[in-house]
């Protein structure tokens, strides 16, 4: 591809920052987008170190925000819309404690702003060369996968975006639209915590590769950051 472009939400830490990082060193153009960049520190680094990183402004739940982005990048071709902002929410959410207000917070966050998101820069995908729109999703949002039970508010989130993503493969194949799912691992983030499993390099070389070579063939489909499909 010539100058393929990537947006990336969310892109001020963790998962976000190590996408933008690996993605600008294999000379991508990145609009890395937080809530508040005047406060990201690292990103801003990379951005200063690396022309080919552009920041902007954005809380995903502010439709209309998003919309004024999207004005602002109008003419701009994205090869890959990766929706990768989310919260847990409250960790006690197990049956008889669960925090609604938390539970309608992360709702929106998770699976409601990845679905405007995909509304809003659908033309811009369309008009890209690979036309992929991707998910950061869990693998606890697997209905088959789920052994251990609890967690209602991010279990249901991650399920719940990961029907947003099937229908939006379904409604958007037609126009070359590839779009798909992914779990990142569990990874040593501010989400994470200090006792997850892999670090943030790991996990996002593997989702790196996923995305670079996903097209069609992949489209609908949720998969695992080393590669594996999970049901």
């Amino acid at each position: 591809m010539t100058n393929p472009t990537i947006l990336i939400t969310g892109a001020n830490r963790g998962i976000g920052l190590e996408l933008t990082r690996q993605f600008a060193e294999s000379g991508w153009k990145i609009l890395a987008c937080c809530r508040s960049p005047e406060n990201a520190e690292h990103l801003n680094r990379i951005a200063t170190d690396s022309p080919a990183v552009e920041v902007y402004p954005l809380d995903v739940t502010d439709y209309d925000q998003l919309a004024g982005l999207s004005l602002q990048l109008k003419g701009k071709k994205i090869d890959i819309l990766l929706s990768n902002a989310g919260i847990y929410g409250p960790r006690t959410s197990v049956f008889g404690q669960v925090d609604v207000k938390a539970w309608r917070q992360v709702l929106e966050i998770n699976t409601i702003a990845p679905l405007m998101l995909a509304q809003t820069f659908v033309e811009q995908v369309a008009a890209s060369e690979q036309k992929v729109i991707a998910v950061i999703s869990s693998r606890v949002g697997s209905i088959e996968d789920n052994s251990s039970g609890g967690g209602y508010i991010y279990r249901s989130s991650k399920t719940a975006v990961n029907q947003v993503v099937k229908s939006l493969s379904i409604d958007l194949v037609e126009r070359g639209i590839s779009t798909l799912s992914l779990h990142p691992g569990w990874v040593k983030t501010d989400m994470g915590g200090s006792e997850a499993e892999i670090f943030p390099a790991e996990s996002v070389a593997g989702l790196k590769q996923i995305l670079t070579g996903a097209g069609l063939s992949e489209n609908g489909m949720f998969f695992d950051y080393d590669g594996s499909v999970i049901p």
